[in-house]
């Protein structure tokens, strides 16, 4: 089973996103910023799918999308930016960088479920 990648640097985030997926019985990688998504990535790990802040200190949410996509695995990843952020721009400019969708904080949990389901239909939750 792919795990879903999920980078934040709020541990709050983190853990009830990571909650949310665990307990729907998705596998679950995270990591508190980008350079540490990146160095899971380039050590070889290939989610399914990439939950991704756009806020972040150093390399913020896009700049790691556009570095992901750099490697072979990450080519046709599925990659969500998850932010406060609303305006149009950084929305353009996250789908430039590859991103496939938008989602905006808080995120309820069904609706969570409802875009992974949509945008990595690959990524499937363990049966119960």
């Amino acid at each position: 089973m792919k795990p879903v990648l999920l980078v934040d640097d709020s541990p709050t985030i983190l853990a009830s996103m990571s909650d949310i997926l665990s307990r729907s019985g998705y596998a679950v990688e995270r990591a508190p910023h980008a350079e540490a998504a990146l160095d899971k990535a380039r050590a070889g790990l290939a989610p399914g799918l990439v939950i991704t802040d756009f806020h972040m200190p150093g390399m913020d949410g896009v700049q790691l999308i556009g570095e992901l996509r750099k490697l072979p695995a990450f080519r046709f990843t599925p990659m969500l930016v998850l932010t406060t952020e609303s305006q149009q721009e950084k929305r353009d400019a996250a789908r430039q960088a590859g991103a496939t969708g938008w989602l905006v904080k808080p995120v309820q949990a069904d609706k969570l479920l409802q875009v992974i389901k949509q945008v990595a239909p690959a990524v499937q939750p363990k049966a119960a």
